[in-house]
């Protein structure tokens, strides 16, 4: 299952490219572009995750260890700032949405607002910009890489949250059938 579920997320991302490689024109910046692609469909599962738990579900944990549903909504916000002010060389806001925010309204919001965030630096990042050495956890990498590792953490915590969500007997947004044609 985890196999047909990585196949799909890996296709559905390379997709946009496919269409470009057809043409006689090779797209301007196929890896930063493709980072992007694959960025905006893991954060919009991300956003639809946390639409669809219940207010009163946001202080769910499933033990004691672990953070509650809204925590791991703030913490994925935050993330995006951090990673994605490196990647785009700014200074992160650091606006401490784990700890500060604990409605669903000012969650989803404040993820709404990180995701924008993240949507301009992937926006903005171009394969020669992306070639450029930030430091990292000690490491120098390529910014490009701090993206590929956001888009990852990113989806990591998407796969919390599909846990969450199925204790509580919800369906998570990837796992929902589309509409058949025709039917609304």
């Amino acid at each position: 299952m985890h196999k047909k579920v990585c196949f799909v997320l890996i296709s559905a991302a390379a997709l946009p490219l496919l269409g470009q490689q057809q043409s006689a024109t090779p797209p301007a910046n196929p890896i930063s572009a493709s980072e992007k692609g694959f960025y905006q469909f893991v954060s919009a599962e991300v956003v639809a995750a946390a639409q669809k738990m219940p207010e009163a579900d946001y202080s769910f944990k499933p033990t004691a260890d672990v953070r509650t549903f809204g925590q791991l909504v703030g913490h994925v916000a935050d993330a995006q700032y951090g990673f994605c002010s490196l990647a785009s060389g700014e200074t992160n806001p650091g606006k401490a949405i784990e700890k500060t925010k604990t409605s669903k309204a000012d969650l989803v919001a404040a993820l709404k607002e990180a995701v924008a965030y993240c949507d301009n630096a992937y926006s903005g990042m171009t394969d020669t910009k992306g070639s450029e050495t930030v430091k990292f956890m000690n490491y120098n990498v390529a910014r490009v890489t701090v993206l590929s590792i956001n888009t990852g953490h990113t989806d990591e915590h998407y796969g919390n949250m599909v846990t969450y969500l199925r204790l509580k007997g919800i369906v998570p947004p990837g796992s929902e059938k589309p509409a058949s044609p025709g039917k609304e």
